[in-house]
């Protein structure tokens, strides 16, 4: 499982013009899950979502989480980080999870980090072409894998 989350000032997913979700400050994450992926490795990395120390304190020190400032999550389905670009000039995806394996486990990660935190979690909606807006906070950008099972061959 691959994130790619970045902290915002605001941030929204539209889907044939319309807004389909919103945040005020806090993180976007974009989501890529893989065949081997669990819910095991939904939820560590929404553990980390909550608990990774990307906002300043009033010493402007990386100290304080989503948990610390109250910020909102918006979460966004993206099979295109798993996307291999090494051969060719068109990009696989052979190591995204297919939509019965990747959207249970998309819808699972939004429900355990509204029921691990009380923070606003909002979602994009899974396998739509969409259009994503964000007022980028830094920018801080952080990529985040786990995988507890070595990767098919």
């Amino acid at each position: 499982m691959r994130i790619v989350l970045q902290r915002v000032k605001s941030a929204s997913v539209r889907v044939e013009a319309e807004i389909r979700a919103s945040i005020a400050a806090g993180a976007l994450v974009f989501l890529g899950i893989s065949h081997d992926d669990t819910r095991r490795e939904a939820e560590w990395l929404s553990e980390k979502i909550l608990r990774l120390r990307l906002f300043a304190d009033a010493e402007g020190k990386f100290n304080r989480s989503l948990l610390d400032t109250g910020g909102s999550i918006l979460v966004v389905s993206q099979f295109t980080l798993y996307g291999d670009a090494r051969k060719g000039t068109r990009p696989s995806f052979s190591r995204a999870a297919p939509p019965a394996i990747a959207e249970p486990l998309y819808e699972y990660m939004i429900d355990y980090l509204r029921s691990a935190s009380k923070l606003e979690v909002a979602s994009g909606v899974f396998g739509a072409m969409m259009e994503v807006e964000l007022i980028n906070d830094g920018p801080v950008t952080i990529n985040l894998e786990k995988s507890f099972s070595p990767p098919k061959q």
